[in-house]
């Protein structure tokens, strides 16, 4: 159990780390990709700017750049008539494609009269990332005006983003290596932290454990001592109020020797000194002959019990211990069960484990109560109308038989049925 306790606080220790780890990084990441084309934008601005001086100066003719260099590509595309933030864009002048199709510029999206009738009604530079023939483009637009302030063009350049893409990927790449290492490292120290953290626990937990079981097997002797006595008794008592005392008394011992013997069972499993066998059996026998044991008291309660089995069951674990679980689950059936109900067994094979059932036509498990009816002395509400632990049981029964069932590889879950009535489901490991 403090095992499963360690395994959790380390799981979750490693789950809030890698959360973190996550927001952490994609923070970077955006950051990074961000500045990143802040810096390409910034490129692309100053080489329009050295173009717009370039053709103000005279030195060049209106028109497009040949060749790109260092990978930027250039277009300066005129306006047919001169457009400003008031001109609609139905009524934009039409920019001129100047750029020759078979240009590297026109393989780098240039030129975008869209970008470009855009940037001319802003009177300001955009930036705009588009998909080009291999990879995405950044394309930055930036209004040329006249002496009188209107835009009679635009100048536009152009880059592929490979690089930044290959850059943020290594970005990303580095970035889970390290996480992946810092949760490798989380687990380690998640796992020697645990520990240390369950120590107290674990001491304590071993000291409750051994009072349990060295205080039981001390109270196990005087208590058949007790019970030998109170038969000797019961035997010479002619009263018939006497004798019934004395029956009363024989009932009490004999409840308190099966707490006594469920703690021990108890200590025995946390301590993992309990002998459980892992060999091959018939679940569906096992089954059937736990049944035959509970049919006079079934009968006596007027309550049907059915076993539907399904041919042999091929199930590995004990098979004394699986009959142990099963008659814990029939035992708490048949006592909230109603006369004139049926508790039904069934066994059968379900995703390769060999499963058992055991459905009643009782109340059922309150919903607020179904999450915990395993634990150890748990009792649902006395006032409650529905299935409840104050008629006879200890508390332990479901405990154990739980336990039981995790030692042989298994595990026990409770629900209730469709029909009405509690169904406890015991799933274990199928044999070859």
């Amino acid at each position: 159990m403090l095992d499963r306790i360690r395994r959790r606080l380390t799981m979750g220790y490693m789950g809030i780390l890698a959360l973190i780890l996550i927001l952490f990084g994609t923070v970077v990441v955006a950051v990074f990709w961000t500045q990143l084309l802040d810096q390409q934008d910034r490129q692309l601005r100053q080489r329009v700017e050295s173009k717009r001086i370039s053709l103000s100066n005279g030195g060049e003719t209106p028109g497009l750049v040949p060749a790109i260099e260092t990978e930027i590509a250039l277009a300066v595309i005129p306006f047919e008539s001169p457009v400003s933030s008031e001109t609609s864009p139905d009524d934009a002048g039409t920019p001129i494609e100047l750029l020759p199709r078979r240009s590297a510029s026109y393989y780098l999206g240039l030129p975008s009269a869209d970008y470009a009738v855009e940037a001319a009604r802003k009177g300001k530079p955009t930036a705009h990332t588009v998909p080009g023939s291999e990879d995405y483009i950044r394309i930055v637009s930036v209004p040329i005006a006249d002496d009188s302030g209107e835009t009679v063009g635009v100048i536009q350049a152009a880059r592929s983003l490979q690089e930044v893409y290959n850059t943020v990927r290594n970005l990303v790449f580095v970035l889970a290596l390290v996480g992946l290492g810092a949760l490798f490292m989380s687990v380690i120290g998640g796992l020697y932290i645990s520990r240390r953290a369950m120590r107290p626990v674990q001491d304590t937990f071993d000291r409750q454990r051994a009072f349990v079981a060295n205080a039981s097997h001390e109270l196990k002797t005087p208590l058949t001592l007790m019970r030998a006595d109170a038969e000797v008794l019961h035997r010479s008592l002619p009263d018939s109020g006497d004798r019934e005392l004395v029956e009363d008394l024989l009932g009490e011992t004999d409840q308190m020797n099966a707490v006594l013997s469920d703690l021990l069972l108890l200590a025995r499993l946390d301590a993992g000194k309990l002998s459980v066998a892992t060999e091959p059996f018939n679940l569906a026998a096992v089954v059937s002959e736990t049944a035959e044991r509970f049919g006079a008291r079934a009968g006596t309660k007027e309550v049907r019990l059915e076993v539907i089995n399904t041919g042999k069951v091929p199930a590995r674990g004990d098979p004394d211990r699986t009959g142990q679980i099963l008659a814990a689950l029939l035992d708490n059936a048949l006592r909230f069960t109603p006369p004139g109900g049926a508790v039904e067994l069934t066994t059968h094979t379900q995703n390769g484990r060999v499963v058992a059932t055991v459905q009643d036509t009782g109340s059922g498990i309150p919903r607020e109560h179904l999450s915990r009816v395993f634990d150890r002395f748990y009792r649902a509400d006395a006032q409650s109308a529905a299935r409840t632990r104050d008629g006879g049981g200890t508390g332990l029964g479901l405990a154990i038989s739980r336990d039981l069932a995790r030692a042989q590889g298994g595990d026990l879950t409770a629900n209730n049925a469709k029909t009405g009535g509690a169904c406890f489901t015991l799933g274990l490991p199928a044999a070859p």
